[in-house]
């Protein structure tokens, strides 16, 4: 049966059943599930990324999941050229992409392209985030603003990673940051053909989901998880590093606070992250719809005019 979309976007914050209602949908719709979520692309960290499991993966066609390593620093660019290739390939098997998670940039990209940034060679990035990891992160952006004061002004001072991006970009290019915005090429679906839901559940019970939910990681291996990514001695710098719970649960591993509180820390971080969420889709996330998780299925099916 023909689609109205061309491809199905749910997007929502961490713990509001996005990956669940996608594998439904693609179920119903012959579908192909496709990850958007910027922690979700490491192998390392199945648990506690909340990646979908072996069994919810042979329910449907998955595609971008786990195939990064933590070593790697996969950057918007790369997640988008791999989200071209996946979508390409999807389409090409006569199924419909469902693209779901809760990175609003990788989201962006998709519909709008990136902008024209070039490439910063690996031998600047691995001096520079040497550094930054020497320096306390207002001294960072000390840094970049005698370099490029007009994008430091839109940084705050504690925001390390967007700052040290800044000042990989002006190193390598010479360039503002900033002065790369609105050169943007390489859009994957055009906003319009996509039916885009954002799954936007009560906030006390999305709380309450998520210390549920780390509780369970936490009883599925989480530690271990962990532990096996500690023992690797990667970068802190590193995306996979700061994923959530595991800068917490480093720490208890090493004694430098009990499992207890590194729980507690944990649950806290993804709160504010789901927060952090809902505020950049009201923000930055035109033309979406807000759907309540329960109510979310039947209408996207009621739009797609199968009900």
């Amino acid at each position: 049966m023909a689609h109205p979309f061309r491809a199905i976007l749910i997007a929502g914050p961490t713990a509001s059943g996005k990956s669940a209602l996608a594998i439904r949908l693609a179920q119903e719709l012959g579908g192909a599930v496709v990850n958007a979520d910027s922690m979700q692309v490491y192998r390392d960290l199945r648990i506690i990324t909340a990646r979908p499991t072996e069994e919810e993966e042979a329910q449907a066609p998955h595609r971008l999941f786990g195939y990064a390593d933590a070593a790697e620093n996969l950057s918007v660019a790369r997640w988008l050229e791999a989200a071209r290739a996946a979508v390409a390939e999807v389409e090409g098997r006569g199924l419909l992409p469902i693209v779901t998670g809760g990175t609003g940039l990788y989201f962006r990209a998709l519909t709008e392209g990136l902008s024209n940034i070039p490439p910063v060679p690996a031998d600047l990035r691995e001096r520079l985030r040497a550094l930054a990891e020497t320096l306390p992160a207002e001294e960072l952006h000390a840094r970049l603003a005698e370099r490029d004061p007009a994008t430091a002004a839109t940084l705050k001072p504690a925001d390390r990673q967007r700052t040290l991006r800044a000042l990989e970009v002006f190193e390598a290019s010479g360039r503002p940051l900033l002065s790369f915005h609105g050169e943007r090429e390489g859009a994957v679906l055009e906003a319009d053909s996509c039916l885009r839901a954002f799954l936007a559940p009560d906030r006390d019970d999305l709380y309450a989901r998520i210390d549920r939910r780390f509780d369970a990681m936490i009883s599925l291996g989480a530690l271990e998880e962990v532990r096996r990514l500690a023992q690797r001695e990667l970068s802190p710098a590193l995306p996979a590093m700061r994923a959530h719970g595991v800068p917490w649960l480093t720490r208890a591993l090493r004694d430098e606070m009990t499992l207890g509180e590194a729980i507690e820390r944990a649950k806290l971080d993804t709160r504010h992250y789901a927060k952090r969420q809902f505020t950049w889709f009201r923000h930055q996330g035109q033309g979406w719809d807000w759907l309540a998780p329960d109510a979310a299925e039947a209408e996207i099916l009621r739009r797609l005019g199968r009900v």
